[in-house]
């Protein structure tokens, strides 16, 4: 048997404490170490995603404006390529996954479970700390390789003959990535299994722990086998094997099973938290307990499953058998079905309630609108004979953008509004946060929704020259592009001002009832100086008079043992 760290154990690693002795806060500089608080590490997987969010971002912009015209007058076709290539691995690799799991998942799920750290704190910190490295691995390869530019699917043979050097950066840059995701997952799932309150019952486990753990599952799982996939393509690629060469006895097509394997669960590593995340600010801020708990948190599992079986339907158009084609066919409809579960509820939750507009909401309520469009067209690419007529058109572009942009990024802006005070003990700027939420939803939609015109007339995507008869409609998303990239101006401006200077928050501003509000804001680095008893579900508002003011009940003993 062991047991969590003691306030005395922990406190001998800490620059400053309060008069009873125990640690009270780290200082600024305690940020950029290799800090083992799990409160430190999700705030620097944060600030780490959120810079490279600007420079994906920035790549971005930069191709909708090559884009504008159909002639490459702006970016170079290579370097166009080098920018559609890591844009789309920057944004997936370096902001979503890192800030909807490393991040929020860090910070919160100790709290949420009652528990003072993962179970393991020095390999997390580790598997953050990995991080960096690899980021400075894909960035390096513009200056050593001129940048990798196969896609980031990287499919072979392209990948094996254009920017060699380039290539390799990023696949080591990747296989770093998933390693940290290894480590982080398993420490995600032990914490989540062993440590949680002793009063805890499975059904009063926060909805965003069970998300976690279904995200961990999975990762577990698929990372290996992108792992394994990108090590066969970089001895490919500098030793001279031909594991992916056809002319000398390899396959192609094997590569495209080992990527997908992984690369279709990774939607749902994007999306599972993120969904975690709307099941804890919606009945919040709609002062309702949730609709369907069990439903939502089987149905995380559910995908977590189903999820595994999938992958093939982005390979329909490569000699897939047609029996192939029906079976996956039929699971990418299957799957459908637990994220229409969360969906339902979650509108339950919301009808009848006592919505506050606030911002964490009004992006909750966003991601709806643009989850479900993301999700309309998903079904419509998960049936073969569709998917074999807009296959690497921009249909593509506009059903993952509003998936992954509209679906995953509405949340993280959700979750960061919501978590903010109880990040940082300050308050965050509502009018510039609805300034945001206005912008942001305009030129998602202004930038992507034509894209679905744009796939349907057959204009492929991957591409820096295009036929003319499509300028009108390019120039259009470029507009909403330009309006997206100004969205991020109000809340960088929002989250730094009120991180610095913002008005001070109580320990629970929204009247919360899971155990992350029922610790100071921001939290002691012992969490709790005696850790809370669970007396109640994480969601029952207004069930025998509870409003989310109530004090918790405290236990006698500060550690918490670990079978």
């Amino acid at each position: 048997m062991t047991q969590a760290q003691t306030p005395v154990e922990k406190s001998q690693l800490s620059p400053s404490s309060s008069h009873s002795g125990h640690p009270k806060a780290w200082k600024w500089y305690d940020y950029f170490t290799f800090n083992i608080d799990h409160k430190v590490i999700g705030i620097q997987y944060m600030v780490m995603a959120f810079i490279f969010y600007l420079v994906g971002g920035a790549m971005a912009e930069a191709m909708r404006t090559e884009l504008y015209t159909p002639d490459p007058d702006f970016l170079d076709p290579n370097l166009y390529n080098a920018f559609m290539t890591n844009h789309g691995t920057i944004m997936i690799f370096y902001w979503i996954v890192p800030v909807a799991i490393g991040g929020f998942g860090n910070f919160l799920v100790p709290l949420m479970i009652g528990t003072r750290d993962l179970a393991f704190p020095r390999l997390n910190a580790a598997a953050f700390w990995l991080n960096p490295p690899a980021g400075l691995l894909l960035i390096a390869s513009f200056f050593f390789g001129g940048g990798a530019q196969a896609g980031w699917t990287s499919y072979p043979p392209l990948s094996e003959i254009t920017a060699p050097i380039g290539q390799t950066f990023w696949i080591l840059s990747i296989v770093l990535v998933g390693t940290s995701s290894i480590l982080g997952s398993l420490n995600f799932v032990i914490t989540i299994w062993k440590m949680k309150l002793p009063s805890m019952k499975w059904d009063q486990l926060p909805l965003f722990c069970w998300a976690i753990m279904a995200t961990s599952i999975l990762a577990l799982c698929s990372t290996p086998v992108l792992a394994i996939g990108l090590l066969l393509l970089l001895f490919d690629i500098n030793f001279g094997t031909s594991f992916f060469k056809p002319d000398a006895g390899g396959n192609i097509v094997i590569y495209q099973h080992l990527f997908w394997f992984y690369s279709h669960p990774a939607v749902y590593l994007m999306i599972l938290p993120i969904f975690g995340i709307m099941s804890e600010v919606i009945p919040v801020h709609a002062r309702k307990p949730i609709f369907g708990y069990k439903a939502i948190a089987y149905s995380s599992l559910a995908i977590c499953f189903v999820g595994l079986f999938v992958w093939v339907h982005h390979m329909f158009t490569s000699g897939t058998p047609p029996w192939m084609r029906m079976f996956f066919t039929i699971s990418t409809l299957i799957v459908a079905v637990p994220t229409g579960v969360k969906i339902f509820s979650w509108m339950a939750t919301l009808w009848g309630g006592k919505i506050r507009y606030t911002s964490a909401m009004l992006f909750a309520i966003g991601l709806l609108a643009m989850f479900v469009m993301g999700g309309l067209s998903g079904v419509m690419l998960g049936n073969a004979p569709f998917d074999v007529h807009v296959h690497d058109t921009y249909f593509v572009v506009a059903h993952f953008h509003y998936v992954l942009f509209g679906g995953s990024v509405f949340g993280i802006y959700a979750g960061v509004y919501h978590w903010f005070p109880k990040i940082t003990g300050r308050m965050m700027n509502e009018t510039l946060g609805r300034i945001h939420f206005l912008l942001t939803f305009i030129g998602t939609n202004l930038t992507f929704l034509p894209m679905h015109q744009l796939g349907l007339q057959g204009m492929p995507r991957r591409v820096a020259m295009y036929d003319p008869q499509f300028t009108t409609i390019n120039q259009i998303c470029t507009y909403g592009a330009i309006v997206l990239g100004l969205s991020v101006i109000p809340f960088y401006i929002n989250a730094i001002w009120s991180w610095i200077a913002g008005p001070k928050a109580e320990g629970n501003p929204w009247k919360g009832l899971s155990l992350e509000w029922t610790t100071d804001s921001p939290p002691l680095i012992e969490n709790w100086e005696v850790l809370p008893v669970v007396t109640h579900g994480p969601y029952d508002y207004g069930m025998n008079g509870r409003s989310g003011s109530e004090k918790p009940a405290t236990a006698t003993e500060p550690t918490v043992s670990v079978n």
